[in-house]
């Protein structure tokens, strides 16, 4: 099969469609990952009885099992029991629950590294325990972890690839929705890994820079 310049320029505009997707997905599907991941990150490290044990066993399962998995059960059997969603809202609530729970142990890392003298102050100087968590320990433990959170970003940016199974109508959906109506796959799959690589390659430079400037806090 040669390759069509005319026919890759006419179907740009639908990948473009699709690129926007992906980036909503992943944007909306971080935000799901980095506020629920950082709730389970300080429910764990309080250690509640039951509380503690239950997401700590819903961590290890969630990142035990493989997204696709999650994504199958999620869109094609919970609706058997009445719990039905669009593909996007699935793929985006399955997509920020599963990598909450990496980025919860992200965090878990970030507050076990903040020096224990730091605890010793607040206690010493008798500040609320929830001011402490607000105003001296979240601060320092989401400071040193930003580069690894950014890393997580640009792996879901990847991830979402793998949607299209739930037809979530992403980059990759759209670039085999073309091959299938056309016959034609070299243009559409090139064009869709290009459209990743501009998009991945500007936010690597930039969480270099991030790993430059964070990396090096104790």
């Amino acid at each position: 099969m040669i390759w069509d310049n005319a026919f890759a320029i006419s179907i740009i505009p639908q990948l473009l469609e699709g690129l926007l997707t992906t980036i909503q997905l992943t944007f909306a599907g971080m935000a799901i990952a980095v506020v629920l991941g950082l709730a389970v990150a300080v429910l764990r490290y309080l250690r509640i009885p039951v509380v503690s044990q239950v997401l700590g066993f819903c961590v290890y399962f969630i990142r035990g099992t493989p997204l696709l998995v999650q994504a199958f059960f999620v869109f094609y059997v919970l609706p058997e029991y009445g719990i039905t969603m669009s593909a996007l809202i699935t793929g985006i609530l399955v997509i920020g629950v599963n990598y909450s729970a990496y980025t919860a142990e992200v965090y878990r890392s970030g507050i076990e590294g903040v020096p224990t003298g730091q605890w010793e102050a607040s206690t010493a100087l008798n500040l609320p325990r929830a001011r402490t968590w607000v105003r001296i320990v979240l601060p320092q433990a989401v400071r040193r972890v930003v580069p690894l959170l950014g890393n997580y970003l640009i792996q879901m940016f990847k991830d979402s690839a793998i949607l299209s199974a739930i037809t979530v109508f992403e980059l990759m959906s759209v670039a085999k929705a073309i091959g299938q109506s056309e016959f034609r796959y070299i243009e559409p799959f090139t064009l869709a890994a290009l459209l990743f690589l501009i998009v991945s390659v500007p936010c690597t430079l930039v969480l270099r820079r991030l790993e430059i400037r964070y990396g090096t806090v104790h």
